[in-house]
């Protein structure tokens, strides 16, 4: 053997053996030595272990399983929702073929635990359905006329606003449980796509929304050794939060809830008293941060950002407001309400009670997510596929009434739904583990359909070059947080700075700025909000905190159609706060919008040769919302 070849031999068994050391002997052959390397690594990633991908997915989807969207028409079960999650062709419970233009990265199929899987259960005709007498009813009054169907919608609907359940059948729940388990550890593919198992905790107290979607960190034998809390268990979130501890204790798994979407209730959702009674305490605020870590801002019933009363200096303020009624319109919806139902108000509070308790309620990350009954998790305006089967496309589905009102004014109509949104997460891999985990430590973020990837770190020592290098992910973890992160006790002399990146959907829209909003804690215990623009997209000038003109339009809304030929694709920004007092509690959060573009409407009046009355929103600029970072004064 010449030494050449024993050369590269020797090469490739290093290779081949990459913790071990190989010696050349004097003899020629190769000894195997085991001993420590002598010489650092080259490769910069080995110990590499920060977040490094963005990925996007709906907490908040509903199938056949769930009793309002059965009734709807809802044909598809789990199955079909995760198919087409996948990126796979699924055909719509209409009769339309549909698609995602990209696949997602993961989904919840979050069932209504009330009535769970009896409505698929209905459409398949079970006979476990005339094992009781109310089943039996609701099945024969569902083969009947449109109007009998409806009677035993709203029949069931009565009883879950009310918390009585009239169906004594735990079995039937216990059967659909465990095939929606059976469901979701089939389709669900570590590192592809996670099919994370969750439900929806239904709470209607007189009509007002105080809805949870449940989330596991578990695979399907820890999930089953329990079955959906229901509002028929409890209408009290505490006592929601009661059996998740129970659940953990019990199995040893990791489960959360998350706020469903607040603008449909009447202010309840943040709320300063207790469902029970009573001014929120320490128990109480500590509780309710742990089991809620972040909160859904956006879904198709409206977006719950901001609102103009509340923010009138917010140019940007009035997008996608439902703000007529809670559910069903039993309560108008008044101005007092409103601090209770929107995320900005809310952080507000949260800076309140933390200052009167020790402990802040309201310190949530911020998600989109869909909650369509349509098994079709669709966020695309070219692409919606609305709310419920009778909001699928069609040329009249904008004039229908999405839900009618008891009291004046207060009805929806299908027209005011937004083809919103997603949850983005920031996570090593996409696994039901790595996703939870961003959950719990808020470092997501919310867009209302687009797939921009939105970064922000927060710290006392950024500087401006620092936001353009190669390396800004590992200096923004390094020397600060990243959203949904806190900083603490500022140094003398220091004020927050912030390095910002967006990079816009690649199937989308330009983008046309960012944004900062702080609230802060003033020395009188009053709340107080700002807006600063932080950079434009086309050079335009920042000129009293806000860009100066705005970015243009492009939209043709006869055609349905825009160009990126105004915007940035990528935008990035390093901000210092101007107004900071280290003795102040602080929140800042990120939001990022893009460039106008066709509103789904648009697309629809396009496609059916439909003349939308005025009132109809033609054109939309999509957004994104990131976790807060909280400044909280030592």
């Amino acid at each position: 053997m010449t030494f050449k070849v024993q050369t590269i031999i020797a090469g490739l068994l290093a290779l081949m053996l990459p913790t071990a050391a190989l010696a050349q002997t004097d003899a020629g052959t190769l000894d195997r030595k085991d001993v420590a390397h002598d010489k650092a690594d080259f490769s910069p990633y080995v110990d590499r272990h920060l977040p490094n991908d963005v990925f996007f997915g709906d907490t908040h989807l509903h199938t056949s399983y769930s009793f309002d969207a059965g009734f709807f028409g809802n044909s598809l079960p789990p199955e079909d929702a995760y198919r087409f999650a996948r990126g796979e062709e699924v055909t719509s419970s209409t009769g339309s073929r549909i698609k995602l233009i990209r696949p997602l990265d993961f989904v919840v199929v979050a069932d209504h635990a009330e009535y769970f899987g009896m409505a698929d259960m209905m459409a398949k005709g079970d006979p476990v359905l005339q094992e009781d007498d109310v089943t039996a009813r609701w099945y024969k009054l569902r083969q009947g006329t449109p109007e009998e169907s409806m009677q035993a919608f709203y029949e069931g609907v009565e009883s879950v606003s009310t918390a009585k359940n009239l169906v004594d059948n735990p079995a039937m729940q216990r059967t659909a449980w465990d095939k929606t388990l059976e469901v979701a550890e089939q389709y669900n593919d570590p590192g592809k796509f996670s099919a994370i198992i969750g439900w929806e905790w239904s709470a209607l107290p007189n009509g007002n929304n105080l809805h949870r979607v449940v989330m596991f960190r578990d695979d399907a034998d820890r999930a089953s050794q329990v079955v959906p809390f229901s509002a028929f268990d409890s209408q009290d979130p505490e006592d929601l939060w009661a059996f998740l501890q129970n659940y953990e204790d019990k199995t040893g798994g990791r489960v959360m809830a998350i706020a469903h979407n607040g603008n449909w209730g009447t202010g309840l959702m943040f709320g300063l008293e207790k469902v029970g009674g009573g001014a929120l305490d320490t128990k109480y605020a500590e509780t309710r941060s742990r089991w809620e870590p972040v909160y859904e801002v956006t879904q198709i019933k409206g977006d719950s950002e901001a609102h103009p009363i509340l923010s009138p200096n917010d140019e940007f303020a009035d997008f996608g407001t439902w703000d007529k009624g809670d559910i069903g319109g039993r309560n108008v919806i008044t101005p007092d309400m409103l601090p209770g139902q929107y995320a900005r108000a809310a952080l507000q509070r949260g800076l309140q009670q933390e200052a009167k308790l020790g402990v802040n309620p309201f310190k949530f990350g911020m998600v989109g997510s869909t909650d369509a009954h349509t098994s079709l998790s669709t966020t695309r305006e070219d692409n919606y596929f609305g709310k419920n089967p009778p909001g699928e496309p069609a040329a009249d589905r904008w004039e229908h009434v999405f839900m009618e009102g008891e009291k004046e004014g207060t009805t929806y109509y299908n027209w005011e739904t937004l083809a919103s949104g997603l949850a983005a997460v920031w996570a090593r891999e996409n696994t039901r583990e790595a996703i939870w985990d961003a959950f719990k430590r808020k470092e997501v973020y919310a867009t209302t359909g687009s797939r921009m990837r939105v970064r922000v770190f927060g710290g006392w020592d950024f500087t401006a070059d620092e936001v353009e290098r190669q390396d800004f992910a590992d200096r923004g973890y390094d020397g600060g947080v990243p959203m949904g992160g806190d900083l603490k006790s500022a140094p003398d002399g220091k004020a927050p700075t912030f390095m910002i990146r967006a990079l816009r959907d690649p199937d989308n829209a330009n983008l046309d700025r960012i944004q900062v909003i702080k609230g802060w804690l003033k020395d009188d215990g009053e709340t107080e909000e700002r807006i600063y623009d932080v950079v434009c997209a086309d050079g335009r000038a920042i000129v009293d905190r806000r860009c100066e003109g705005a970015v243009g339009n492009t939209v043709n809304v006869a055609e349905a159609s825009y160009t990126n030929t105004i915007g940035d694709p990528l935008l990035s920004a390093f901000w210092e706060d101007p107004d900071f007092d280290p003795g102040q509690r602080a929140f800042y959060y990120v939001r990022v919008l893009e460039i106008p573009k066709p509103s789904w409407q648009a697309y629809d009046a396009k496609r059916f040769s439909v003349e939308m009355p005025n009132e109809v929103p033609m054109i939309v600029q999509d957004r994104a919302y990131t976790s807060p970072i909280w400044y909280t004064p030592g």
